[in-house]
């Protein structure tokens, strides 16, 4: 039953039973732990950066500035 509600119940319950019943709260807490770089939060410049390298690159269209021209279709 993989990729159904009950398949994800199953596999967590076996996943429970063969490492034990913190299986997944010992996933979660070695998660922050991991990091060692301190994320954007410590660095402000680096944020900074990511975000103007995103909005470069960003492939939304920008919005189109209309006139009174585009709207006059007695012209």
């Amino acid at each position: 039953m993989a990729g159904t509600k009950a398949g994800g119940q199953a596999a967590a319950a076996t996943n429970r039973k063969k490492y034990g019943a913190d299986f997944y709260a010992r996933i979660g807490a070695s998660g922050g732990k991991k990091g060692r770089t301190g994320g954007f939060f410590a660095n402000r410049e680096l944020a900074r950066e990511a975000g103007r390298k995103g909005g470069r690159i960003s492939r939304r269209t920008k919005v189109a500035k209309t006139t009174k021209a585009d709207f006059d279709l007695a012209a």
